[in-house]
């Protein structure tokens, strides 16, 4: 399969290389697909795609090479199989994992003569290639800058970097907040429920307050940055006695407070070095302290 300038490939076709592609097609671009299980490009095929017998075969059809695979490893995997086909590309690799995973891969490249381009998304599948779609990129800038027009398409896109893994740091650390966030939703709504309030009752108050407490996470940031944390209104004292009632509460309802532990130890920990008085922002010193 010869290489084309307009073509791409898209390597992997779980849900979120099937809706790269997709899109791409939807757009009128060539593109070449690969996945371990062939099926998969069925659907594509009969919308105009290119099914390619192996991944080294879909690398060598386009300059540009989006990978969504499994995860780093499956990445890895896949890429070194195709080996030499590599050379010369631009590999964009979205599949998730963590800033090392990036560069060890951005390495990789590197070392069998092609550019590499971390992704991190924002979006579920079926957003891609619309206006609530991001994308944000670290690594190779001149594969951006080079293909941003295409990449473009799949989402509003952000060039965050030189170092491969600042997508990676970005979203894991992203992630973690989100899923901390959804952690605490399900403790309070099943102490609502266990308190007789329904979780459609709940959520509008619990929205409100969260918006009107966002601001305080710009506060802790500046804190976090710079080092310090003294003053300010939500000292950890304070915080470690309104936990305390809260897990007592919780305990009462017979709800587990197991979301609400975690960060009451981190509290506890800085309390017992005496920083009392300190910011809340100062419990993120228990993690580094732990490292």
């Amino acid at each position: 399969m010869s290489t084309t300038p307009d073509r791409v490939a898209v390597i992997g076709l779980g849900n979120l290389g099937h809706a790269l592609a997709e899109t791409f097609l939807r757009q009128g671009i060539p593109t070449t697909v690969w996945n371990r299980d062939a099926a998969k490009a069925d659907a594509l095929v009969a919308a105009g795609a290119t099914a390619a017998a192996t991944a080294a075969e879909a690398i060598e059809s386009s300059e540009l090479v989006l990978v969504a695979l499994l995860d780093a490893t499956v990445a890895r995997q896949v890429l070194t199989t195709a080996g030499d086909a590599v050379a010369g590309r631009a590999l964009v690799n979205v599949t998730s994992g963590g800033p090392e995973d990036a560069r060890e891969l951005a390495t990789w490249a590197a070392e069998h003569g092609a550019r590499y381009l971390h992704g991190a998304v924002y979006a579920v599948p079926q957003t891609i290639g619309t206006a609530g779609s991001s994308i944000s990129y670290s690594g190779a800038q001149d594969v951006h800058r080079r293909w941003q027009p295409k990449l473009d398409l799949l989402g509003k896109g952000t060039f965050l970097g030189a170092d491969a893994g600042l997508a990676s740091g970005y979203d894991v650390a992203i992630l973690a907040g989100m899923y901390g966030m959804i952690g605490g939703f399900l403790h309070a709504t099943a102490m609502a429920s266990a308190a007789g309030v329904r979780a459609t009752e709940l959520t509008p108050m619990l929205l409100s307050w969260l918006a009107d407490s966002f601001p305080a996470l710009t506060t802790f940031a500046e804190e976090i940055d710079r080092g310090g944390y003294t003053g300010g209104e939500s000292s950890l004292a304070m915080n470690q006695a309104g936990l305390s009632t809260i897990i007592r509460a919780s305990r009462a309802l017979d709800v587990p407070p197991d979301t609400l532990l975690p960060i009451k130890d981190l509290i506890d920990r800085q309390i017992a070095a005496g920083h009392g008085a300190a910011s809340l922002s100062r419990a993120v010193e228990s993690f580094r302290s732990a490292a």
